[in-house]
């Protein structure tokens, strides 16, 4: 059977019902915009075809990536071999409890939306959140935080499959949520769904307080260029984005990758970056902090493809 390259080709294997896609350009699916090719995509929009997805790639020996909605990923020129899978779960169920509100969110639902959902819904707690980029799924994953808050503080459980199709559902403190990072790192789990604990508000509060992150972030933020989000975690005790300010990095270019001159903490794509440009450019800004300061930093972007 002749596929076209990029093109949508239904595949004759038991119980994959969505269609899988080749050579999928991963820059169109990533926010830095940046990436080559992924050999096998799919889109995922319930637990059955990823239940399915996994056989159908043990059966043909593929690696699996999982990726949400990009936001947090450096994908490599070389692009990804094996199977992408795009998890687009976004399923949404609100309960009200005695003392609480239980929100039932799909890791493929989109972080903004959700909060603009929830304020709607006069439903506060989520507000921090709201202004980040990405889908939940990727928040759990990374235990994305802003503004003081993280998405731990708020989580009750987190439903989950292994690669070998089986369920769980893990509690708060099984999801070892650390600063930016959770037990779904080791890639042992594919998020599912997740359970958020939420209370009953104010609409035209959280409204308020949503605007009032959003103009902060987009204050302080480089939002015209195409980025991953913060490139770097922040130090113990150390504010990392002001460390490189103080070693004269803002603004410094290697091809199309650029250290932000608005947020020093930022890499940025202002001219058709490769992902090796911004990995030189992530190994410079290291090897200028560590000169100056003995401090070695790291990176919090996730970084997959093929060396």
């Amino acid at each position: 059977m002749k596929v076209k390259k990029g093109a949508k080709q239904m595949l004759k294997t038991n119980n994959i019902e969505e269609k899988i896609m080749f050579d999928v350009p991963m820059k169109n699916y990533t926010s830095f915009k940046i990436g080559g090719k992924a050999e096998k995509f799919l889109k995922i929009k319930n637990e059955e075809a990823l239940k399915n997805a996994i056989k159908y790639a043990r059966e043909n020996n593929l690696k699996i990536t999982i990726i949400g909605n990009g936001s947090n990923l450096l994908v490599l020129d070389s692009g990804i071999k094996g199977l992408v899978l795009k998890i687009e779960i976004d399923d949404l169920k609100i309960e009200k409890k005695e003392n609480y509100v239980e929100v039932t969110v799909g890791s493929g639902y989109k972080t903004m939306a959700l909060g603009a959902k929830l304020m709607n819904e006069g439903i506060t707690g989520f507000e921090e959140l709201s202004g980040i980029p990405g889908t939940i799924g990727g928040a759990i994953f990374m235990n994305a935080g802003a503004y003081g808050k993280e998405i731990k503080d708020i989580n009750i459980s987190t439903k989950c499959m292994d690669y070998d199709g089986n369920i769980f559902i893990l509690q708060n403190k099984e999801q070892e949520f650390e600063y930016r990072s959770s037990i779904f790192k080791n890639e042992k789990y594919i998020i599912l769904e997740t359970k958020l604990k939420l209370e009953d508000g104010k609409k035209e509060e959280i409204k308020n307080k949503i605007n009032e992150f959003l103009s902060s972030r987009k204050e302080k933020q480089p939002l015209e260029y195409p980025s991953a989000g913060s490139t770097f975690k922040r130090q113990e005790g150390v504010i990392t984005a002001k460390l490189i300010d103080e070693c004269g990095l803002k603004g410094v270019k290697i091809g199309g990758a650029m250290v932000s001159a608005k947020h020093a903490g930022f890499i940025v794509n202002y001219s058709n970056a490769t992902a090796k440009d911004v990995l030189n450019l992530i190994k410079y800004v290291k090897e200028k902090i560590y000169e100056k300061y003995g401090i070695k930093i790291e990176e919090e972007i996730r970084i997959v493809g093929e060396e």
